[in-house]
């Protein structure tokens, strides 16, 4: 059953297009990952499909977002309202700045399922101390009464999930939710989202920077660079054989052991600005294999292939 339907998303803001040609699926009980460089288009691809552009003074100028059936591009907010926290959770990729700092932290969860589900006071508390307890937060009873000031990183991490599930919802988008995390708390947190996954059947659209995350824990991959889609597949087979050179890049920047012999490889240059995509494949300046072709013409991405890259050197994979 698929779960969320994303074709051909084009976002402008202003005179600007930092977004396009977006397009991907998700299936009840999947994890797709996407990914990419600081700067390529994951986060607004996010907001797109939660309907929060119009807080940046963006808009969708051309196709469709489904979920569950419903086309989201044309909800009047009212309507998107009713969805958003409720069938579709967001996890933000800062813990910190996502809780009250004036506020426990019970009630602030309190507020989703009380909102959502329509449940009262002492229904709500205890939804969240349940939840609380199921994402493994120690006496969660006693947690109810904290501030977020009372708790580490990864604690507040997962209160901030607790506030994505409260309403118990089909969808979560995680930005980036382990940004702020050490590296031992991060591999909890990626742990935890793809047990409830499995535990709750529900979909979830993880996005990140790191490639091993991806490797770990999704079952496709949508790679980004310079705000539109270059490559997409099933996880698998885009690290056993990936088709796009950005795509290879990011894969060579994965770590493979300490050694002293073992160098960390890197992509020269850095993802143009909004203003300044070039003309063409948006990757060719810093393509190792780009000619003159890549300079002018658009490579064409296959919008209905399951398996597609972006690049006048790549072979579309079947469909």
């Amino acid at each position: 059953m698929t779960m969320l339907s994303v074709q051909d998303l084009g976002v402008s803001i202003g005179p600007i297009a930092p977004l396009s040609g977006v397009s991907f699926q998700l299936e009840r009980g999947e994890i797709i990952g996407i990914v990419g460089e600081s700067g390529s288009g994951k986060s607004l691809t996010a907001m797109g499909i939660m309907g929060l552009l119009p807080l940046i003074g963006g808009q969708i100028d051309h196709g469709t977002v489904e979920f569950d059936g419903i086309e989201l591009t044309g909800l009047s907010e009212n309507e998107y309202r009713k969805l958003r926290g409720g069938r579709i959770g967001l996890i933000t990729q800062n813990p910190m700045t996502s809780l009250d700092p004036l506020k426990k932290i019970g009630p602030q969860v309190d507020a989703v399922s009380r909102l959502h589900l329509g449940l009262d006071r002492a229904g709500a508390k205890a939804r969240t101390v349940e939840l609380l307890g199921d994402l493994r937060i120690p006496e969660p009873a006693s947690i109810y009464h904290l501030y977020p000031h009372q708790m580490s990183g990864g604690m507040k991490q997962r209160i901030v999930i607790a506030m994505a599930l409260g309403a118990d919802p089909d969808l979560l988008i995680a930005d980036e939710p382990t940004t702020a995390l050490d590296v031992t708390v991060q591999a909890q947190i990626i742990r935890l989202l793809g047990d409830l996954v499995k535990q709750r059947d529900l979909s979830l659209v993880l996005i990140t920077h790191d490639m091993s995350v991806v490797a770990q824990t999704c079952d496709k991959v949508m790679v980004m660079y310079a705000g539109t889609a270059v490559e997409r597949g099933p996880v698998q087979d885009i690290f056993d054989n990936p088709k796009h050179p950005y795509t290879k890049a990011l894969i060579g920047c994965i770590p493979h052991g300490l050694s002293e012999t073992v160098r960390l490889k890197g992509i020269e240059g850095t993802v143009p600005g909004v203003a300044q995509y070039p003309s063409g494949c948006r990757f060719h300046p810093r393509c190792t294999i780009a000619e003159e072709v890549c300079t002018r013409n658009v490579p064409v991405f296959e919008t209905g292939a399951k398996r597609a890259a972006a690049c006048h050197f790549a072979l579309e994979a079947a469909q």
